[in-house]
This record gives C-alpha cells, structure tokens and sequence, in this order.
C-alpha cells in the first residue's frame, strides 16, 4: 500500500473543491491505497464553508491557508516543498479544483504505478472542453513550444509523481513559475496516460487572456536558451531566403521572433530559488478537516 497525497490549489472557489474532495473519496474506494489530500488556500478573499461531507476513503484532509496570494503555480510549488518536507508520502498528485482535472483518471495514474514506479506519471491532454478561443490558444502554444524549445510539452498539473522527482523539483527555480516546463525540465523520462480534459463544476474559467499568456510564455521561458538558440538560426535562415526581396512586410517575422525573446527572458525572471525555498514563511495557519 502507497500513501499518495493529492494537491489541489484554491482561490475562492470552495464550492468546487468539496464536490471534487466528493467524486475522489468515490473514485479511491477500491484502489487499495492511501489517499491523503493537501488543499493550499492562496489567501482566499471568501470564507471557506463547512465541510458537511463523509469522506471516509480518504485518510486525512489538511487546508494550508497562505498569508498573502502568490498564484496557481506557486500554490503547487509551495505544496510540493510543504509536502516532501512535513509529511509521509510515496507519490503526490496535483489537481486543479474545479473539476477540469476528472478524478475519474486517478484510477489510470495510479494502475500505471506498477509498471512504472519510479517514473512521473503525466496525463497527456487528447481532448479538451475549453471554448473555441481557448482551444485556438492552446494549438498556438503547442506550435511555439516545440518550434522554439523542441519540447512536447502536452500535459498540465495533473501528474502523479514519486518522491524523488517532487525532490527534484523543489530544488528547480522554474517549478516557482511553471509547473508543467519544471517537470520537462528535470524528468526527461516519463510515462504518459491519454486524460481528457473535463468541464468545470461551477461558473466560467477565471483565466483571463492576459494570465494564459503569462502561462504559455512561464513554460517556454524554462528552455530560454533554446529559444535563443532557434530564434538565431530562424532569423538566419528567414534573412538568406528573403535577401533578393526584403521589404517592410517582411521583416515582422523577424520582429515577432524579437519580441518573443524579449518576453521570454522578462518572463524567465520569475523563477526563483530563494523564493520558493521561503515559500512556507507564507503559511498562515493550518486546518485539518479531516
């Protein structure tokens, strides 16, 4: 029997994460494991009700309430480091709390685990339920991300990750600004499970245009220096096979390229160590629900 943690990240919408903390206590009944769940409070501006449900297959319940909102990703981070240093654990699976994550998959992370212990399980997005712009927005950051890093990266937070690689990545500067760029990063070997991405419990998506930009650019700046590298050599080759015909028009691939490392590397300037190593000053209080 493993004991697995399962991390799930809140801003205000508690309504969510009880009818989540709900379908998993249905969904881990007959895995055979120890299901324990950390759920970090990023300084919530609404109170969090009670928890008025019997969940009895799952063992504790603890809620880390942060003094000061630092955001999703460094929700995770701050779990992750909170996790690996004060509780007992073989695996940690982080979830989003609105439902999108379907704790329907726990059972496929989990059944992987025989077959690959020692490796991170990734759920790899092959169907999503966004709108068509979020969709649309989602293709244009896969293009940009194996264009200019030669990265994969099609997966999220919802992974399931043994102890050594939550090790590895509390100790990576990029897991304080992108979750799914610090695991490329620092597990270059990893299964995959086919997930599909579910629909919220409760209300529209609170990400705005401007937060899935900083997103997208937070997981591409991890490989900053590949992205200089391919930027360089597009610009190169672009110039040779324009040289006879170089007009205004022309020229904005090369503008766009320039503006994208610019960004890159204003964005890579969020990662950060010592940050995230002080991450736990900001822990307020805990709760035990459970």
């Amino acid at each position: 029997m493993k004991k697995i943690k399962i991390l799930i990240p809140v801003y205000n919408d508690w309504e969510s994460v009880f009818k989540l903390l709900e379908n998993i206590n249905s969904e881990v009944s007959n895995l055979g494991h120890e299901f324990s769940v950390i759920i970090v409070n990023d300084s919530s501006s609404e109170s969090r009700p009670e928890l008025s449900i019997s969940l009895d297959n799952l063992k504790s319940i603890k809620v880390i309430n942060m003094k000061e909102n630092r955001g999703h990703a460094r929700c995770n981070a701050a779990g992750l480091k909170y996790i690996f240093e004060n509780e007992e654990f073989d695996y940690v699976i982080p979830m989003d709390g609105d439902g999108e994550d379907r704790p329907e998959e726990i059972k496929q992370l989990v059944d992987n685990l025989n077959y690959h212990p020692d490796q991170p399980i990734v759920g790899e997005r092959i169907k999503r339920s966004e709108g068509i712009f979020f969709k649309f927005c989602y293709f244009v950051h896969k293009i940009i991300t194996s264009t200019f890093t030669g990265q994969s990266i099609k997966f999220g937070n919802y992974t399931c990750l043994p102890k050594s690689t939550v090790e590895k990545m509390i100790n990576e500067k990029a897991t304080w600004s992108s979750f799914s760029g610090s695991l490329a990063k620092v597990a270059k070997d990893r299964a995959i499970i086919p997930s599909e991405r579910g629909t919220r419990y409760f209300g529209p998506s609170k990400m705005s245009f401007k937060n899935l930009l900083i997103h997208s650019l937070s997981i591409v700046s991890v490989f900053k220096i590949n992205v200089l590298i391919r930027s360089i050599l597009f610009v190169l080759v672009y110039l040779f096979l324009i040289q006879q015909k170089i007009t205004i028009v022309m020229l904005i691939p090369i503008i766009l390229v320039f503006v994208l490392i610019v960004s890159v590397f204003a964005i890579s300037k969020r990662e950060n160590l010592d940050e995230l190593n002080n991450s736990l000053l900001n822990i307020s209080n805990i709760d035990d629900l459970k």
